[in-house]
């Protein structure tokens, strides 16, 4: 759960806290997550960490294509319903497909494979019919089946999964935010489960996820250490996690301390308005501790 200070007396900036509704605009999306302070307290409103995070993902420094995605802790599922939303993006369906359409018929396979910048792809029309499903590959028989699509236009799948966790407690919570803020047809590759630190990581295969990802989940002492077992646990060598974070107090420093023993730990980001740091780590190759 995302857990971070919070004091009835701070002032006029906490009350957007006890707000229902938190609106953002993230991949072309108007996103509108619930809140409940009084319910769940600090893992059921948006803090600024989630959207620094977002707001990164949404510039590309993180390739999401085809990926595996985790994000741990979190609350209202913010930063986990912007990666599963980031990972489509659509086509126009006059120009891009007739292109792709032309250029598959005249070039074979790889002409195809090139004018879409991708091995696999599989092309629907969540509102219409089935339009498209197959396979491109320079080594695969390239086959399709084109129809009208009543919708302007084409969501790109590219095969990436974002898994969204949370303790028990905040499950339904977290769920109701994720299908409310996900189209059908992004809805099952985005998956909601629980995990609490350190304890049920036999849910998880060992080094399951490209990018894990986390937002404000370094405030409470007691649970750095289940908090580094379960990174080691979900990442592989080329896992990359990327923390967002104020840096508040000395067990801040201390988390990151720990953090940079079992980790190689650089700073990618500061937003100076909301005074938020944005940390990216990954396993140390063994010959570096050599």
């Amino acid at each position: 759960m995302a857990l971070v200070p919070y004091e009835e007396t701070a002032g006029m900036g906490l009350q957007r806290f006890h707000k229902p509704l938190a609106t953002f605009s993230f991949a072309n999306h108007r996103i509108q997550i619930q809140q409940d302070w009084k319910q769940l307290g600090v893992a059921a409103v948006v803090w600024d960490a989630a959207v620094v995070l977002s707001t990164y993902l949404e510039m590309g420094a993180v390739e999401l294509r085809g990926c595996s995605a985790v994000e741990l802790g979190a609350g209202t599922g913010l930063v986990g319903i912007v990666a599963a939303l980031l990972d489509f993006s659509s086509l126009d369906s006059t120009l891009s497909l007739k292109r792709m359409s032309s250029r598959a018929k005249s070039e074979g396979a790889e002409g195809a494979t090139s004018a879409c910048r991708t091995q696999k792809l599989w092309l629907a029309c969540h509102m219409g019919t089935l339009h498209f499903i197959g396979m491109i590959s320079a080594n695969q028989k390239f086959t399709f089946t084109w129809r009208q699509c009543r919708r302007s236009s084409w969501p790109l799948f590219r095969g990436a999964h974002v898994t969204i966790t949370d303790r028990k407690v905040a499950l339904e919570f977290l769920k109701s935010n994720v299908q409310a803020n996900l189209p059908p047809h992004i809805q099952p590759k985005a998956v909601v489960k629980e995990l609490t630190w350190g304890q049920n990581l036999g849910s998880f295969s060992p080094g399951e996820f490209d990018l894990i990802l986390g937002a404000d989940i370094i405030y409470l002492e007691e649970t750095f250490t289940d908090l580094l077992r379960t990174l080691e646990h979900l990442c592989s060598n080329h896992s990359v996690i990327l923390l967002a974070c104020r840096i508040r107090y000395e067990r801040d420093h201390n988390f990151l301390a720990m953090l940079e023993r079992q980790f190689t730990v650089s700073k990618v980001h500061y937003d100076p308005e909301k005074d938020v740091h944005i940390y990216k780590a990954q396993k140390r190759n063994l010959r570096e501790d050599l």
